[in-house]
C-alpha cells in the first residue's frame, strides 16, 4: 500500500502538469499512467502538435517546465484567419491577429507534444513529492471513508485522500465513478501531418477554412509546419492511402503557394473529431481534468490550453482548501473547482462547435455571413484586441499559475 495526498490518472500533458502543480504545493502526488514513459516521447506516438496560449507559457515558466521547452518552441507571431474552397482564390475578406498589437511579442507558441512530454518528465523526475509511475494504469478507485484506494495495473495500491481522472476522452475511471457525457461525433476526421516549404513562414499561423472543414497551416521550428486538416469523414481514408506524390499535390491545393513549394515529411496520422461535455467534474473524493472533463474540435487549437486551465484551477482549489485545513476530497471543495470551470468549458465547447458548423460547408448565404463578420471585426480594433487575448487564454478568471504566480 503506497500512501500518497493525491493520485492523478494519467501522465499525458494535463495529468502531469498537474501532478508538477500539486506537489510544488506540498502534496504527495503520485501519477500513474499506462503508456511506457519512453514510448510517449517518441514521435510516432503522437505526431500532433499544441499552440500553447500565453497564459500556458505562464504556468510553464511557473512550474520551471518552459527552461527546457523555449528552445523546442515555434513563437506565433501573427494569426491569418481565411475562407475559401480547394484551389481558388481566399475570399477577400480576412481576419489578422498581430502580436505587435497586442503589445506582446508572441501570440502564443508551437510545440510538438513529445517535446512538451519530455520537458514535464524531467522536471517530474526532479520533484520530490511527485511520483511518476508508468506504465501502471489505475484500474479502479474505491472511495471509503476518508480517502481512496487507486488499484493499479502493476499491482500496487495508492491510499490518498483524492482521485483525479485526467486519463483523456475515454475514461474508464469516469464511467467507472458513474458520471455520463453529452457528446456527439462529427463527420469529420483530423489528418496531421508535417510539411517542409521553401520560404519562412515567419511565426504566422494560418486557419484556412474549407468546405470541409478547417485547414491549418501552424509555423514550428524552421521550414516547417504542422498541419491539422479537417476532412470529411467518407474522405479522409482515401487521402491517408495516397503515395507521396498525390498526396502532395491534394495538399498543395489547399496549402497555397505563399510559401513556396510545399512537401509532407514525415508519417501521417488520423483522428477521429468528436465533442464531449461530462454531466459533472466532481464527485466525493474524486475529479475530473482535461479531456476526461471536456472534448471540444480543434478549430481554434485550444484543447490542452483548456485543461491546462483546469490543472491551474484544480491545484489552487486544493492548495487553499489545505491551507484553511479542509478535506481536500470533500465534495464542498471540489465543488468550488466545478463551478470555476464548467462554465468556461462549456462556452469553449460551444463555441468551437458552432464556429465549426457555421464555417465547415459551402452554402452562399452562409459564406457571404461568416466572410463579412470576419472583416467586420478585422475593422474594430477593440473587438480583434479582445479575441486575441481570448486566443491567448487571458480572459476570465485566470488561475494564479496562469499570472505566473505560484499555485
Amino acid at each position: 500500500m503506497r500512501q500518497a495526498d493525491i493520485v492523478v490518472s494519467g501522465g499525458g500533458m494535463v495529468g502531469l502538469s498537474l501532478g508538477l502543480a500539486l506537489a510544488q504545493g506540498g502534496f504527495r502526488t503520485v501519477v500513474a499512467d499506462a503508456a511506457p514513459l519512453a514510448d510517449q516521447l517518441e514521435e510516432k506516438f503522437d505526431g500532433r502538435v499544441s499552440a500553447l496560449a500565453y497564459a500556458s507559457i505562464r504556468m510553464y515558466r511557473a512550474l520551471g517546465v518552459w527552461a527546457a521547452l523555449e528552445t523546442q518552441a515555434q513563437p506565433i507571431r501573427e494569426i491569418l484567419v481565411t475562407d475559401g474552397a480547394p484551389g481558388n482564390a481566399a475570399s477577400p475578406f480576412s481576419l489578422h491577429f498581430d502580436a505587435g498589437e497586442a503589445g506582446a511579442p508572441e501570440l502564443g507558441a508551437i510545440v510538438e507534444n513529445r517535446h512538451i512530454r519530455a520537458a514535464l518528465q524531467a522536471r517530474a523526475a526532479a520533484e520530490k513529492n511527485l511520483t511518476l509511475i508508468a506504465p501502471a494504469a489505475v484500474k479502479s478507485v474505491t472511495v471509503a471513508v476518508g480517502g481512496v484506494n487507486a488499484a493499479l495495473a502493476n499491482g500496487e495500491t495508492v491510499q490518498a485522500a483524492l482521485a483525479i481522472a485526467a486519463d483523456g476522452r475515454v475514461s474508464p475511471l469516469r464511467e467507472a465513478i458513474g458520471i455520463k457525457v453529452i457528446g456527439w461525433s462529427y463527420p469529420q476526421t483530423g489528418i496531421v501531418a508535417t510539411v517542409e516549404h521553401e520560404r519562412p513562414h515567419n511565426g504566422v499561423a494560418y486557419e484556412h477554412f474549407l468546405p470541409a472543414g478547417p485547414f491549418a497551416i501552424l509555423p514550428m521550428i524552421g521550414n516547417r509546419s504542422s498541419l491539422v486538416w479537417t476532412e470529411k469523414k467518407e474522405l479522409a481514408p482515401g487521402l491517408l492511402k495516397l503515395d507521396e506524390a498525390r498526396f502532395n499535390e491534394e495538399l498543395a491545393q489547399r496549402f497555397g503557394a505563399h510559401l513556396g513549394a510545399v512537401t509532407a515529411a514525415g508519417p501521417r496520422w488520423s483522428y477521429p473529431l468528436s465533442f464531449h461535455i461530462a454531466r459533472d467534474f466532481v464527485k466525493p473524493r474524486f475529479a475530473l481534468a482535461g479531456d476526461c472533463a471536456h472534448g471540444i474540435h480543434p478549430i481554434a487549437g485550444q484543447g490542452l490550453n483548456l485543461g491546462l486551465k483546469d490543472a491551474a484551477a484544480l491545484a489552487e482549489v486544493l492548495l487553499d482548501a489545505a491551507r484553511l485545513g479542509q478535506d481536500i476530497g470533500a465534495l464542498d471543495v471540489l465543488k468550488r473547482y466545478e463551478r470555476w470551470r464548467r462554465f468556461d468549458s462549456v462556452a469553449m465547447a460551444a463555441s468551437t462547435d458552432a464556429l465549426n458548423r457555421l464555417f465547415s460547408n459551402d452554402i452562399a448565404p452562409l459564406r457571404l455571413l461568416r466572410d463579412v463578420g470576419m472583416g467586420i471585426v478585422d475593422s474594430i480594433g477593440p473587438a480583434r484586441r479582445f479575441f486575441m487575448r481570448h486566443a491567448g487564454g487571458d480572459v476570465g478568471k485566470l488561475p494564479r499559475l496562469m499570472k505566473g504566480e505560484a499555485a
